[in-house]
C-alpha cells in the first residue's frame, strides 16, 4: 500500500474507520480519560453501544458512496475501539504508530492487518519519551501543526495527550517541513474548557478555510497566527458550546465533501455556502467520549 496524507482535505482514497462492536462495560468514573465521559457517566447517560455501532455504519455508508477503501480494526471483546485516529496517523508516505495511554496499546494491534500492507521501512514509532496521538497532529502542505501542553504541570493532566519532546522528534523526522506547536487548554474536570486534542479546537476545511475555537489555544499569538495563516474572512469561529459538541471535528471527504454531525446547523450552513457538500450524519452519541468524526477515522490514502 503507498501511503500518501499532506493535508486534511485533498479527495481521500483509503481510510481506517474504528468500530464500537464489543465496545465493553460502562467505565467507571476512575476510568474516564477524560472530563466529557466522565460528565455523562455521572448523569447516566452514557452511550449504549447499539448506537454507537449505527452511527459509525452510517459514516461507513457515506465512505463507501464516495468510493473509499474503508478498513477496519478487529474486534478485541469489551474494548473500546473507536477512535483510530488516537493510536496512528500519517503524513506523506509513513505510518507512525502513536505513544498512548498504556490502556489503550492493544488497539494497534487490532490494525497490524492494515500495517503488514505497508512497507515496514515506512513503519515508525517516536522515542518512548515522546507522547502523541493522531488528533494533535495535521499536516497541512509545508507544515506540520501539532497540539501539545507545555505547562510544567503536564504530568497532571491525563487529558495532555502529545508533549514537546514529540514535537521536537517530528521536526528531527520531517526536516523538510515546518512544524508548529499550539499550546492547548486542558482541564481534566470542564470539558467545555479543554481541548483535548488540536482538533478538538481547529480543522481546516475545504479550499483554504477552517474552523476554530479561540479559547482553546492558551497563547493568543498562536491563535492568532493559525488566525493569518487562513485569513479571517476564510475562518468560521465557533463558541464554547459548540466545541463542547466538537464542531470542529468534521471530517473531510474531499476539498468539497465533508461529513458533519447532522446537529450542528450554524456550521454546515456556513459550509454549504462555502459550496461544500455536507453529508450529514448522527454522531451525537459518540461524541459524549469526547471524540467525532476525525477521532474515529485514519486516514492512509489521499490524492
Amino acid at each position: 500500500m503507498k501511503l500518501n496524507i499532506n493535508n486534511e482535505t485533498s479527495r481521500l482514497r483509503a481510510v481506517v474507520l474504528g468500530t464500537a462492536e464489543s465496545n465493553g462495560p460502562e467505565p467507571s468514573l476512575e476510568e474516564a480519560y477524560d472530563p466529557k465521559s466522565a460528565e455523562f457517566i455521572r448523569m447516566g447517560s452514557y452511550p449504549r453501544e447499539e448506537d454507537m455501532i449505527e452511527e459509525m455504519e452510517a459514516v461507513a455508508k457515506i465512505l463507501e458512496k464516495y468510493k473509499v477503501q474503508v478498513f477496519r480494526p478487529k474486534v478485541i471483546k469489551d474494548y473500546n475501539q473507536i477512535f483510530t485516529r488516537d493510536i496512528a496517523f500519517v503524513i506523506e508516505d509513513k505510518f507512525i504508530k502513536s505513544n498512548i495511554l498504556p490502556d489503550r496499546e492493544q488497539e494497534i494491534e487490532a490494525i497490524s492487518h492494515v500495517i503488514q500492507q505497508i512497507d515496514p521501512s515506512k513503519v515508525l514509532q517516536l522515542p518512548e519519551e515522546a507522547h502523541i496521538e493522531g488528533g494533535d497532529v495535521m499536516p497541512l502542505g509545508d507544515y506540520i501543526l501539532v497540539g501539545t501542553y507545555r505547562g510544567a504541570d503536564y504530568k497532571d493532566y491525563i487529558t495532555a495527550r502529545t508533549n514537546v519532546q514529540a514535537v521536537e522528534a517530528l521536526q528531527e523526522l520531517f526536516p523538510h517541513k515546518k512544524v508548529v506547536s499550539f499550546n492547548l487548554r486542558k482541564s481534566n474536570t470542564e470539558p467545555r474548557d479543554n481541548a483535548l486534542h488540536l482538533d478538538c479546537c481547529f480543522q481546516p476545511v475545504g479550499k483554504g478555510k477552517a474552523i476554530i475555537h479561540r479559547n482553546g489555544f492558551l497563547e493568543e499569538e498562536e491563535y492568532n497566527w493559525l488566525v493569518n495563516l487562513f485569513g479571517k474572512e476564510n475562518v468560521f469561529e465557533i463558541t464554547r458550546e459548540e466545541m463542547y459538541y466538537m464542531n470542529s471535528n468534521i471530517f473531510s471527504i474531499d476539498e468539497d465533501i465533508v461529513i458533519s454531525e447532522k446537529n450542528f446547523t450554524r456550521l454546515n450552513s456556513w459550509l454549504r455556502e462555502q459550496g461544500i457538500t455536507v453529508e450529514e450524519v448522527p454522531y451525537a452519541e459518540i461524541s459524549k467520549q469526547e471524540g467525532l468524526l476525525r477521532c474515529s477515522t485514519l486516514p492512509l490514502i489521499r490524492e
